[in-house]
């Protein structure tokens, strides 16, 4: 049995607690750490990308599917700019669909969520909402009542669907949270940093749906804008390195990078923005007590109304709103590389 020496007193047992438990475990008293600890989903995730564009949505779906804190309810392939450079097809949206299928080809997943195309382009003008596939299915998400877990809408593109699915059925505009990789740079969180006055990319996709989700829904978001998302920079040396021993699902993404180089035939330097991957920080790798993004800074203010021009006109009164100001890149690329690694055993 265990030695009563062994046992510490009660003001040395937060020094000694780990200690304590090996012990205990090793004499089979406790529960395998396997089973005892393992990890169950806090959050629910609908997963909105462009992923026949920039493949850094790639990279954030293939980290997301393998962060067993999140329970992914379903992906989303959304549209890009008319004639992009990285897809000047009519068919965009179904070609993020592809572009999925061909991830989950590469991944050991024991669950494949349902992946279904959003429009192919942006809201016109005065047009109805239309009840297409991927309303319905963001819709039926949202106002399920047979779980607790709370729902986050990751977008790391336009909101062309999200503001389509609200203005269907406003109710899911107070069912979830959306985490938005998107928006200009606010002047006054750049300290000594002139801001710039050009159009954000994932705005200008659908600016119509922004100014809807921003200035009509009513919808709780967490934005992280043009300056925070270009913090997740890495070389081309340490890219290479982290999908090393990915395997499969390496060689994939690292194609992918290869085929914007290639498309882009300029001279890229030697990094590289995996801009979407705080939408998985905020979200799966929230802390354990206490579950928030706590190693990742934002303050809180009234969500401002978007003009036309893309830049933020100040609301009074309006609906608090989180504005994250830095990304715990640490955190965020150490993760997903060791989870890539794990996956390409």
């Amino acid at each position: 049995m265990f030695r009563r020496e062994a046992v510490v007193p009660a003001h040395g047992m937060r020094r000694n607690v780990l200690g304590i438990a090996l012990a205990f475990a090793m004499q089979g008293l406790l529960p395998r750490p396997a089973a005892a600890w393992a990890i169950q989903p806090r959050q629910r995730v609908i997963i909105d990308n462009d992923f026949s564009g920039d493949p850094d949505g790639l990279f954030q779906l293939a980290h997301h599917l393998a962060s067993p804190s999140v329970d992914i309810r379903l992906v989303v392939g959304s549209h890009i700019h008319e004639n992009d450079f990285l897809d000047q097809s009519a068919t965009q949206a179904d070609n993020a669909v592809a572009r999925v299928n061909e991830l989950y080809a590469q991944m050991k997943l024991a669950r494949r969520p349902p992946v279904v195309a959003g429009r192919n382009a942006a809201w016109q003008p005065g047009a109805p909402p239309a009840m297409t596939t991927a309303a319905r299915m963001i819709i039926a998400e949202a106002l399920r009542d047979d779980t607790p877990l709370p729902l986050y809408y990751a977008a790391g593109a336009g909101l062309t669907d999200l503001a389509e699915a609200i203005r269907l059925e406003p109710r899911v505009a107070s069912r979830l949270t959306l985490v938005w990789i998107g928006g200009m740079e606010h002047g006054d969180l750049l300290p000594g940093v002139p801001p710039r006055r050009d159009s954000e990319y994932n705005l200008t996709i659908d600016l119509l749906a922004a100014q809807f989700v921003f200035n009509q829904s009513g919808l709780p978001i967490w934005q992280i804008p043009r300056n925070v998302y270009r913090q997740l920079n890495l070389s081309d040396a340490e890219l290479s390195a982290g999908l090393r021993h990915a395997g499969a699902l390496g060689r994939y993404l690292s194609a992918q990078i290869e085929r914007v180089r290639a498309t882009v035939k300029a001279n890229l330097g030697e990094t590289y923005i995996l801009g979407d991957s705080p939408l998985v920080t905020v979200t799966a790798l929230q802390s354990s007590f206490e579950p928030d993004s706590s190693s990742s800074a934002y303050v809180l203010r009234p969500t401002p109304h978007i003009a036309d021009d893309g830049s933020y006109v100040p609301v009074a009164g309006g609906r608090p709103m989180r504005i994250y100001t830095a990304i715990d890149t640490r955190l965020t690329l150490s993760d997903m590389f060791a989870k890539f690694a794990a996956s390409g055993k």
